[in-house]
């Protein structure tokens, strides 16, 4: 398959020339082909929400380029991204707008990335659109479409959120740790139901997760973070036999450090 998104030699340093200097990300390189779902892993201060907001738009890189799809989107803003680059983030609340319908939240993602004006009002057939949609998850929410989104439960939100991105065809989505805020029951609902979007839409995936259960058991491809660079990948029938100790020995034979899993999971 072709890439679908290339990262080049990218770097991120914070607080430049201050004695506060952080150089976050080493000339990292990352090639993703269309489909990949990759679990992203690391300790803390690895790396990973930096990657996470430069993909997203809401942090420049400092060198290096990012390639979606063949052209570089390291210039576009938050918005225009949002045409091709979907983002659910760890808090529920962020994803959707607490004092706004769902029905009201799903017309915004309707028309992601364009400009409001007076077309953005619910139409009676984008109200159908969501019925069907939301009856995919089986909660019951596509008769709740005149319900505030406060009102969820935060399962409920992180679903919606996940149907939302999936309103207008994407190219990359984008999970930034979605299931670390839920308890066990509940994470493994939404886990279930990204597994479910994911393969329907066949999207190219990248999720932060501190879930190592979650990281083995859910996509294609796994990489790990480490002082801003990609110190283990595994793909394929490698990683469908991973386990928490096969990570560990990765990671110390290719960075030369040891590790205790905790650090993984805590990090």
């Amino acid at each position: 398959m072709a890439s679908l998104l290339t990262l080049e030699n990218i770097h991120k340093t914070f607080e430049a020339g201050t004695v506060n200097e952080n150089h976050v990300l080493k000339g990292l390189d990352l090639e993703v082909e269309e489909g990949d779902f990759i679990s992203v892993i690391g300790g803390n201060g690895a790396g990973k929400s930096t990657l996470m907001n430069i993909l997203a738009g809401n942090l420049s890189v400092d060198e290096g380029d990012l390639l979606l799809a063949g052209k570089s989107i390291k210039n576009l803003s938050v918005r225009k991204r949002a045409k091709d680059i979907a983002r659910v983030f760890q808090d529920p609340k962020m994803g959707t707008a607490s004092r706004l319908t769902i029905e009201e939240n799903m017309a915004i993602a309707l028309r992601r990335g364009q400009k409001r004006g007076l077309g953005w009002g619910v139409k009676e057939k984008d109200r159908i659109q969501f019925q069907e949609a939301l009856k995919e998850l089986n909660i019951g929410l596509e008769n709740c479409l005149k319900v505030d989104t406060q009102y969820l439960s935060g399962g409920q939100r992180q679903a919606l959120t996940l149907v939302m991105a999936a309103l207008v065809k994407l190219k990359l989505l984008l999970l930034d740790e979605h299931t670390a805020a839920l308890d066990p029951k509940t994470s493994q609902m939404v886990m279930d139901l990204t597994q479910k979007i994911v393969e329907y839409h066949q999207w190219t995936t990248l999720m932060i997760t501190h879930d190592m259960n979650h990281a083995i058991e859910y996509g294609n491809r796994l990489i790990m973070l480490y002082q801003g660079k990609i110190v283990v990948d595994v793909k394929g029938e490698e990683k469908k036999h991973l386990t928490v100790e096969d990570l560990m020995h990765l990671f110390q034979k290719n960075s030369g450090q040891s590790l205790v899993s905790d650090e993984l999971v805590l990090g």
